[in-house]
């Protein structure tokens, strides 16, 4: 009966499902006692809040997370980042697959919606693609981390933060220890001139970033570019323009403001990392108050785009933005279809690449105003927090534990709806019609 009721239920609800039923654990586990180094139990709002932070691998916190939480709270977080970034179907998809089952046709088609991956003959091999390549990334990043942390902070414990940061940065959350080396909500700004820590997190972050089925791609065409698909080369080339963009924007807003005083070398690392960051990542080298006003607003607008499709990533995705850009340009040229790469996208992909811009954009300015509403604030803090958390993010100029708590549970929902994307809300709250018989008459709209 269960089994028949899973098969009736709306693949996209279903996953969404998934996703509650773990944040709801990781609340009812942050909510004990032993979750905390002082042995208090945490108010439910402020647990809910971080469980759905670290399922969403957004970042967001209200308490910090080393002098706050107890190792087994932390770990707690740390099991939420790991199956909210991967997926909670591609563990189940290789559970089945460990124990030498094959993978079922219900199975396949929800492994195809929540990794984004199109064929579902390739499920199988997806699966495992996205388990090697996740640990095999996050053991060397553990590894190369600990080279550093060890010597600092002892051999235990650098081995445990060099696993944390590593599996944090990969999955894109944000989450950190650092309250434990450089005081609370300080992030990774006791490594701003580090260029060998700097240089790990951000091939993380990147690797994370550009998603599982890029990986394929490159580990199947190795350098042979022209046989990438269409999406492996709009996710790399738009993620190596948008990190250019980024690094340029905030060296050039920010080097009279949060850089000053910096040698050269050291303003343009904390640039680069800021440019890698903000792609939802959520570390940050640099004091996030001290951004000046434009160096704010392109923080915004690069979480706003976040990562791309079918990885640990949030924001409206890179692939979404391409689409629109060069839909605006064939139609400023006359062109009567948009050709990317010498091929043309399917017909459909723009009109979704427009709704998925126009919810996310929906969703950024009414949950500003209505923050600011209840608990009032500068609009640049709020914005600036709110698209953190649609965007999966976790950035932050230190508003977060100063809003109420209805805020947080506005956020909180903006988190959900960031990690499952904006195309999934939409089908989430969609009866699905079968196509009218009726075809309504056609009428002229202007617009523009």
């Amino acid at each position: 009966m269960f089994s028949r009721l899973i098969h009736r239920i709306n693949r996209t609800r279903l996953i969404a499902l998934t996703f509650l039923l773990l944040i709801l654990i990781g609340t009812i586990m942050l909510s004990l006692p032993v979750a905390t180094r002082s042995g208090v139990r945490t108010p439910f709002v402020d647990a809910l809040f971080t469980a759905v932070s670290a399922t969403c691998v957004s970042g967001l916190i209200v308490f910090d997370t080393f002098l706050y939480w107890s190792i087994f709270g932390q770990l707690v977080i740390l099991v939420l980042i790991q199956i909210g970034g991967i997926g909670l179907m591609s563990i189940i998809g290789m559970i089945i697959l460990s124990t030498r089952r094959n993978l079922g046709l219900h199975q396949r088609k929800l492994l195809m919606e929540s990794t984004g991956n199109p064929v579902l003959s390739e499920m199988g091999r997806v699966v495992r693609h996205v388990f090697y390549g996740t640990f095999t990334a996050e053991a060397i990043g553990a590894i190369l981390l600990s080279i550093r942390f060890c010597p600092q902070l002892g051999f235990f414990k650098g081995i445990y933060y060099g696993i944390f940061h590593s599996v944090s940065a990969f999955c894109n959350a944000g989450f950190d220890l650092m309250g434990g080396v450089s005081g609370p909500f300080t992030s990774l700004t006791a490594y701003e001139n580090d260029i060998f820590v700097n240089g790990v997190i951000m091939c993380l972050i990147i690797l994370g970033g550009i998603g599982f089925l890029v990986w394929g791609d490159i580990a199947r065409n190795k350098w042979h570019i022209g046989r990438y698909t269409l999406h492996s080369k709009i996710v790399l080339t738009a993620t190596a323009f948008l990190l250019i963009i980024g690094w340029v924007g905030f060296f050039v807003f920010e080097y009279s403001g949060s850089l000053k005083g910096m040698p050269i070398g050291d303003k343009l690392l904390s640039s680069l990392f800021m440019s890698v960051t903000t792609r939802t990542a959520g570390f940050n080298t640099l004091d996030m108050n001290l951004l000046s006003q434009s160096g704010s607003l392109l923080a915004v607008f690069l979480m706003f785009v976040g990562g791309s499709s079918g990885s640990t990533a949030g924001g409206i995705k890179t692939s979404t933005l391409f689409v629109l850009v060069f839909s605006m340009v064939s139609m400023a040229k006359g062109d009567p279809e948009i050709v990317l790469f010498k091929k043309r996208p399917e017909g459909k992909i723009v009109r979704n690449a427009a709704a998925i811009m126009t919810v996310y954009i929906f969703a950024v300015m009414s949950a500003t105003m209505v923050i600011m509403f209840i608990d009032g604030g500068n609009l640049t803090d709020v914005l600036l927090e709110v698209t953190s958390a649609v965007g999966t993010v976790g950035l932050t100029r230190g508003i977060t534990t100063s809003l109420s708590s209805l805020s947080q549970i506005i956020l909180a929902l903006l988190m959900f709806g960031g990690r499952i994307g904006g195309m999934s809300m939409l089908i989430l709250f969609a009866e699905r019609k079968k196509d009218a018989v009726l075809k309504r008459p056609t009428d002229k709209i202007i617009i523009g």
